[in-house]
This record gives structure tokens, C-alpha cells and sequence, in this order.
């Protein structure tokens, strides 16, 4: 049986949510008792994973169209949202590709042109960057916030390699991101990045060692976490990670 609303409900916005880590994540902050706003750039796709987490009871879920890349798309979003419901409590940057053929691809920057990177940077990092900058300020006049910046190992400086250049790059500077928004957050208001691990998504391929599931957990323990929580870290399984 799922948990009932609370009276006073919080209202969680899934980027990215029509598939894998989006819309596992979104199923289990439904579950846990979570309004969700499932958005994307499809808006069929999206709505038919509202409608899949809908038949399974979780009836507090919606979908909305939103492009990360289109800053007035964003700030129109925002607008709606907080007419409609009043409040944006957690915000899951979870939009973004891998601008690569598959997770075994062992792809040279040398065969990376500047413009890949680039086309990684508009929607890896600066989507969450043009998100959070248009959300946080409600966040810190409501006195209570969780963002959650969906990173990766791969994008970590002290273990970085070859392969994957545009990724990596971009979601170093999502790491980036995080740091300099947690910096003028207040306390109750968290930025955190999560590095879900390698898990069995259409970018981490049928052979990955993690289910989605258990991938969305540790993004789950983020964008629930109590007052006490920390904020500005590198997170996998609720454990800080090396940047």
C-alpha cells in the first residue's frame, strides 16, 4: 500500500524523468509520499510514464514539458509550478546525455570536436545551472530546499581517464555547479551532487553492475534529506566520494 499525502505535501520536479534514473527516482519520492512533477522534452513520453506510475497507485504524479536548454521554457515552468502548487521543494537535475556511442566506448578527445563538448555543457551542466538558478530562490524564501544534481564517478578529478571526454568534462563542471550554489544556500537549503554508480540504464548498458533501482536510491536519500544533512558534497549510497 502506498503512503497517504501528508497535509502540507512537497512537490518534487524529476528532470529527465521519462526513463530510467528519472523515473525510478520519480516512482520512489511518489512512493514516499511526494507530489512529482515528471518533466521532459517529449511530453507524450513523459506522460506516458505519468500514466505508468499512476497504475501502479501513485496518483500524485503529473508530467510537464521542459527543455533544460530553453531558458524561457524554464522560467515559464517555474511560473506555472508555483502558480499551480505554490511551492518547488526538491529539484532533481537529472537531465542529460552521454554524447557518446555506448559505456564502452573508448573515444579519444582527439576525436572530440569542441562542439561535442560543448553540446554536453548546454544540457549536462548548464541545464541544472539555468534550473537551479530560476528554483533556489524560492527554495531560500521558503526556508527549505533539497537539490539534487545528478553527477558521475566519471566526471571525478581524482580518479578522472580517457574515454567519454564531452561527459566528463561536463559533469565535472556540474561538480562545479553544486559547489558554487551550496555556497549561497542557507542551511536548511541543500545542493548536493549523487553519483548514482554504474547501473543498467540505456547509458550504462545491459551489462552494468547496478539495477536502476538501487541507482535511485542514493539520489532519493538526497533529495529527502533531514535538516541535520549535509550540503556542498559528492555523494554515492549516502557516503562522500572524492571530487
Amino acid at each position: 500500500m502506498q503512503r497517504e499525502a501528508s497535509s502540507v505535501q512537497r512537490v518534487a520536479v524529476v528532470t529527465g524523468a521519462n526513463r530510467g534514473l528519472g523515473l525510478e527516482t520519480s516512482r520512489q519520492l511518489a512512493r514516499a509520499g511526494y507530489r512529482v512533477i515528471l518533466t521532459g522534452r517529449h511530453i507524450r513520453k513523459v506522460q506516458a510514464a505519468v500514466r505508468a506510475l499512476q497504475q501502479m497507485g501513485l496518483t500524485h504524479t503529473e508530467a510537464a514539458l521542459l527543455d533544460v536548454t530553453d531558458e524561457a521554457g524554464i522560467k515559464q515552468f517555474v511560473r506555472q509550478t508555483m502558480k499551480h502548487h505554490g511551492r518547488i521543494d526538491v529539484l532533481v537535475n537529472n537531465a542529460g546525455q552521454a554524447f557518446s556511442k555506448g559505456f564502452g566506448e573508448t573515444q579519444s578527445v582527439f576525436d572530440t570536436p569542441a562542439r561535442l563538448v560543448l553540446a554536453a555543457f548546454e544540457t549536462n551542466t548548464l541545464g541544472a545551472y539555468r534550473l537551479t538558478r530560476a528554483v533556489l530562490p524560492q527554495m531560500l524564501r521558503a526556508g527549505y530546499g533539497r537539490v539534487v544534481n545528478v553527477s558521475s564517478g566519471l566526471g571525478a578529478l581524482t580518479d578522472m581517464d580517457s574515454g567519454w571526454p564531452a561527459y566528463r568534462i561536463s559533469k565535472t563542471a556540474l561538480n562545479a555547479v553544486t559547489r558554487v550554489f551550496a555556497a549561497e544556500a542557507t542551511a536548511n537549503v541543500k545542493v548536493n551532487s549523487v553519483c548514482p554508480g554504474w547501473t543498467r540504464t540505456d547509458l550504462g548498458g545491459p551489462d552494468a553492475e547496478r539495477s536502476v533501482a538501487h541507482g535511485a536510491r542514493g539520489i532519493v536519500w538526497a533529495a529527502t534529506l533531514p535538516d541535520s544533512g549535509p550540503s556542498g558534497g559528492f555523494f554515492r549510497d549516502g557516503e562522500p566520494i572524492a571530487w
